[in-house]
C-alpha cells in the first residue's frame, strides 16, 4: 500500500508529457488523407436518426492573454470578425446541404477565442441561420464561452433571445497580481456584474474556468478562487492546469517562467483546490470538473453516461459533432476532421465551394475500441477489461502489450491490476493519462510534445 506522499512523488517522477485524451487518436496523428471531400461524404452517410452536436469557433479576442493555448488572434477592429461571420454562414449552408435534413441538433457550443466578440445582432443572425438550416431540439443545450470583460446587457439579451441556456466564463484567477502576470486584468466586479446580468435574463447555468499553475499563484489563492467562484453561484467549475508550451505558443514567452510553480507546488495547488471544492459541496467529475450535485453532469456521472470530447467532459451524447470555423474539429462516426486554422485558407476553401477540412483521421475498428477504453478510463478512473472484452467480443490477449506497460505504474502504486480490473487510486488520479497512454498505439511513434501530467 502506498501513502499519498509516495504516490505524489511517483507521479512527479513520471511527469512526462502525454496527451489530454479529448480524442483518440489525438490531433497530432491527423493527416491530409482526410479533407473536405472526405467530410462531405461522411456527412452524406449520416442516418436521419443520428443526433447532432454543433461547435462554432470564433478565433478573435480583444486582447491576447499570455496563458492562452487556443487558436485565436487579438483585434481591436470589428471588420475581421464581421468578415469571418459571413464565412461561418457559408460553411453552415455548405455542411447542411450535405445532410439529409432528418437529423436533430441536441447541443450547440460557441467557443474561441471569444464568441462574446460578436455584436448582439450578429450573434442573433448566426443563431437564426443555424435554426433555419438544422432541426434544433426544443430542449437543446446551447452554451457559449464568454470573456467577462466583453459582456454587456445588449449581448446577454441577444443570447437569451437566441435560446442560450449555459454560459461559461473565463475567470482563471481572481487576484490582480496573477491577472497582470498573464495579461488578463478583470476586477471582481466585472465578473460579478456579468453573472448577475446572465441570471437576470434567465441564463442561470453558469460555468467558471479556473487555472492552477499560473505565475505567483499560492495555495491560499486557489482556496480564495474556489470561494469566489462558489459565492458567485457557479454550477460547474473547471480546474485546469496551465500548460506552459512556449514552443507552440510564442506569446507564452512573455510569462515570467521564474514565477511559475514547479511540479510539486502544482500538485499541492490542485489538491488544495480539489479538497476545498468538495468541502463546498461540489462533486468531482473526471480529472478537472467540479459540479453541484443537482447538475446534469453529476447525474451523468452517477448513471454511467458521462462523455469526453474536444470541450472536455460533457453530457453530450450526440454521435456526430460538426465543427464550424477555422481550426474547428468534427467528430463523426467515420472519423475526425479538422478545419484549416488559417483564416485565409478557410475563406479560400469556402469561396471555392469546398468544406474547409484540412486534415483528419479515419477510424479503424481498433481505434474505436481503444477510444472506448480511453474515454471510460478518463471518465471513471477504472475499467473491467475482462467484462469490456466480453461485451465487445474481443480477445483480451490483444491488450497484453498495454498491460505489460502498466506494470511499472503498478509497482509504484499509480494503478492497480486485479483480475482484469484496472483502477487508478483516488490519491493520484492525474496518473489516468499515463494509464491511457499504455493503450495508445500511436504514442510511441509520435514526436509530438504534449502537456505535462501534473
Amino acid at each position: 500500500m502506498h501513502d499519498r506522499e509516495t504516490l505524489q512523488k511517483s507521479l512527479l517522477k513520471r511527469n512526462q508529457q502525454v496527451p489530454r485524451y479529448t480524442s483518440y487518436p489525438t490531433a497530432p496523428h491527423f493527416s491530409e488523407d482526410v479533407n473536405g471531400e472526405s467530410v462531405a461524404a461522411w456527412l452524406q452517410e449520416l442516418d436521419d436518426s443520428c443526433d447532432l452536436s454543433l461547435y462554432f469557433h470564433v478565433p478573435f479576442c480583444r486582447k491576447m492573454c499570455w496563458y492562452c493555448g487556443c487558436n485565436t488572434k487579438a483585434t481591436k477592429r470589428y471588420s475581421p470578425v464581421d468578415q469571418y461571420l459571413e464565412y461561418l454562414l457559408k460553411e453552415i449552408d455548405l455542411a447542411a446541404d450535405k445532410l439529409s435534413g432528418g437529423q436533430t441538433v441536441k447541443h450547440i457550443h460557441f467557443g474561441g477565442g471569444s464568441p462574446s466578440m460578436l455584436k448582439p445582432m450578429d450573434f442573433e443572425r448566426l443563431m437564426a441561420a443555424v435554426r433555419s438550416r438544422f432541426s434544433v431540439a426544443k430542449d437543446a443545450e446551447i452554451a457559449i464561452e464568454l470573456d467577462p470583460r466583453e459582456v454587456s446587457e445588449a449581448k446577454v439579451a441577444a443570447y437569451a433571445m437566441a435560446g442560450v441556456t449555459r454560459a461559461s466564463l473565463g475567470v482563471q484567477d481572481f487576484h490582480e497580481d496573477v491577472q497582470v502576470a498573464i495579461n488578463r486584468r478583470q476586477p471582481f466586479h466585472v465578473i460579478y456584474d456579468a453573472v448577475n446580468l446572465l441570471k437576470a435574463y434567465g441564463i442561470k447555468s453558469i460555468n467558471m474556468d479556473l487555472l492552477y499553475g499560473l505565475p505567483h499563484q499560492t495555495e491560499e489563492y486557489l482556496r480564495e478562487n474556489v470561494d469566489f467562484a462558489s459565492a458567485l453561484g457557479a454550477d460547474r467549475i473547471s480546474l485546469f492546469g496551465y500548460a506552459h508550451v512556449p514552443w507552440m505558443k510564442k506569446h507564452m514567452r512573455l510569462i515570467d517562467e521564474g514565477a511559475l510553480p514547479d511540479g510539486p507546488a502544482r500538485l499541492k495547488q490542485f489538491g488544495v483546490a480539489k479538497h476545498h471544492l468538495e468541502r463546498r459541496g461540489y462533486v468531482a467529475v473526471g480529472l478537472d470538473h467540479f459540479v453541484l450535485p443537482r447538475d446534469p453532469m453529476a447525474k451523468a456521472l452517477e448513471a454511467g453516461t458521462l462523455k469526453r470530447n474536444f470541450q472536455g467532459y460533457t453530457t453530450d451524447a450526440a454521435s456526430a459533432l460538426i465543427g464550424f470555423g477555422a481550426s474547428a474539429i468534427s467528430s463523426l462516426p467515420q472519423g475526425y476532421a479538422q478545419n484549416t486554422p488559417a483564416t485565409r485558407s478557410y475563406f479560400e476553401a469556402l469561396d471555392a465551394g469546398r468544406l474547409p477540412s484540412a486534415k483528419g483521421k479515419a477510424l479503424s475498428g481498433d481505434d474505436k475500441i481503444r477510444r472506448s477504453i480511453i474515454e471510460h478510463l478518463m471518465c471513471y478512473f477504472e475499467l473491467d477489461l475482462i467484462r469490456f472484452c466480453k461485451e465487445h467480443d474481443l480477445d483480451i490477449g490483444q491488450f497484453d502489450e498495454a498491460i505489460e506497460q502498466l506494470q511499472g505504474l503498478k509497482m509504484e502504486g499509480l494503478v492497480t491490476l486485479n483480475e482484469g480490473m484496472i483502477r487508478i487510486p483516488r490519491e493520484a488520479q492525474q496518473a489516468v493519462r499515463l494509464v491511457c497512454a499504455a493503450f495508445d498505439t500511436y504514442l510511441a511513434i509520435s514526436p509530438a510534445r504534449h502537456a505535462q501530467v501534473a
